[in-house]
């Protein structure tokens, strides 16, 4: 964005013309296109691996994104009674990690709430400070930007503790929120686990959450198969499904040999299909069976989760980079937050996966900063332009909001549309008009944007350039409608 859009920006958000521009636009998230984050945190919940009367350790790291200057930290906890911060500040120096260790002081009991936490939380406070600075950030009174963390507590130590108090519905919160999944107890823990569960009075119900979950274990004692039975009736599995549950691929392969294509895209009451139920429980190799065989990795769920959604919220990386290898699209918006895998990925901190799936999210960067080499580059190398971000943002759309004109010009030539909409409905001409850049407003008319174009509240660009008092673009519009 110019110097000139620059200052209209300065203007606009500081006049009362921006309500009615937010108003008019329906569109509350400006601010994310044009403000930079100073630091990105490796995970926003702080898992604490929780065993009573001892010390126990986190670990997060903050990475500076910025290039011109170190950015001083500042982090504070709503427990100072339970939690030490090591170090509680310092200074990232530019594109630079700090690592900070978070200690839970010995408890005497098990937290009241778990696995999230009711009280405890963490706040991260930075600030943009000189380029190679020296700076006591105990000496700052004014932080910039905030980043609030979460606390969990986690852990075969919890888990036992809920399945020994049969504790139906926090086992299945505790399965679902753990990162670290039951696959991944040592044989051990999973047997102590498995026979806890088998004395319970719902030992059938339990047994099926956790086998369902993960666990494994050598001997079951005949409580499998009527687990699988319980499972065929009530959760409307097919054979396919229960051979997947079970991370049986012998039976996999012989259920595809024998014809049984039919199953593979089918689905039990809550919309998984077994390529679902695979990937979400980690079962690499049933994955590839079915999706050889012809599975849909992009098969929704009833809430509108994809397999590749499913497996980032849960952070397991290792799946995310299997089913990306298999074709699975990671900008398909999952749920009703209009958020796709890649937006959860983010929104969790989840570093390595953001990179596996970021290679539609390059499009929008370089895009949005007009980086033509590195965009051009992306677009040869067969970088899909259709990729959306969490507010159904396009590459056309980044680039025609900053002014990039020349980035507008070589995604059209790559097959970008010019009437591709976000999430609110307004097309690239839209946001070309409030960027204030009439270049590239011109750009879009010559290659066929439609000046008429409604966003979901109505407002065509016309009405968007007048109620951002934008003169040259106005008359430039209202010349384009009399000779069309």
């Amino acid at each position: 964005m110019g110097p000139e859009a620059n200052k209209q920006w300065s203007q606009i958000l500081s006049s009362t013309h921006f309500s009615n521009v937010l108003s008019i636009l329906n569109f509350t998230n400006l601010h994310s296109l044009i403000m930079e984050k100073l630091v990105e945190v490796s995970d926003h919940v702080v898992l604490i691996n929780f065993v009573i009367g001892t010390k126990c350790r986190a670990t997060i790291h903050l990475r500076s994104v910025i290039a011109s200057a170190s950015v001083a930290f500042k982090l504070q906890t709503s427990s100072p009674h339970k939690f030490l911060v090591n170090p509680p500040t310092g200074v990232i120096y530019p594109l630079s990690q700090a690592t900070v260790q978070i200690i839970l002081k010995p408890q005497p009991q098990v937290p009241s709430c778990f696995p999230r936490s009711g009280t405890d939380r963490f706040l991260i406070r930075t600030v943009r400070v000189g380029s190679g600075e020296l700076t006591d950030p105990d000496a700052i009174t004014e932080w910039t930007h905030d980043i609030k963390l979460k606390v969990a507590f986690v852990g075969p130590f919890l888990l036992r503790h809920a399945v020994n108090n049969g504790d139906f519905d926090e086992v299945r919160t505790m399965v679902k929120f753990s990162r670290t999944s039951l696959t991944e107890l040592s044989t051990r823990e999973a047997e102590s686990l498995y026979r806890v569960a088998k004395r319970l009075d719902n030992s059938v119900d339990m047994l099926s959450l956790l086998l369902g979950g993960g666990l494994k274990v050598e001997s079951t004692s005949g409580v499998i198969e009527e687990v699988e039975e319980s499972r065929w009736t009530e959760k409307g599995w097919s054979e396919l499904h229960v051979a997947v549950a079970f991370d049986q691929t012998d039976e996999v392969s012989r259920l595809i040999k024998m014809g049984k294509h039919w199953m593979l895209d089918c689905k039990d009451k809550d919309g998984r299909t077994p390529l679902y139920l695979a990937a979400s429980k980690g079962y690499e190799r049933c994955v590839r069976l079915l999706a050889g065989a012809g599975a849909n990795v992009d098969a929704k769920r009833n809430d509108g989760c994809t397999a590749l959604y499913r497996v980032t919220a849960k952070g397991n990386r290792r799946m995310v980079k299997v089913l990306i290898d298999l074709g699975a699209d990671p900008s398909i918006v999952a749920d009703d937050r209009h958020r796709s895998a890649i937006d959860v990925a983010r929104d969790e901190g989840y570093n390595e996966i953001v990179e596996i799936l970021e290679r539609g999210e390059d499009v929008l960067n370089a895009a949005r900063r007009g980086d033509l080499l590195r965009l051009e580059s992306l677009l040869e190398r067969d970088t899909g332009v259709d990729f959306r971000d969490q507010f159904g943002l396009t590459a056309i759309h980044m680039a025609a909001i900053k002014g990039h004109k020349d980035a507008v010009m070589l995604l059209v030539e790559f097959g970008c549309d010019v009437e591709c909409v976000d999430a609110e409905g307004h097309t690239p001409l839209h946001l070309a008009v409030v960027g204030g850049c009439k270049d590239t407003v011109e750009v879009l008319i010559n290659r066929g944007a439609n000046l008429n174009a409604k966003c979901h509240r109505g407002a065509t660009p016309l009405q968007v350039a007048q109620t951002m008092k934008h003169e040259s673009i106005t008359n430039f519009l209202l010349l384009n409608q009399h000779i069309s």
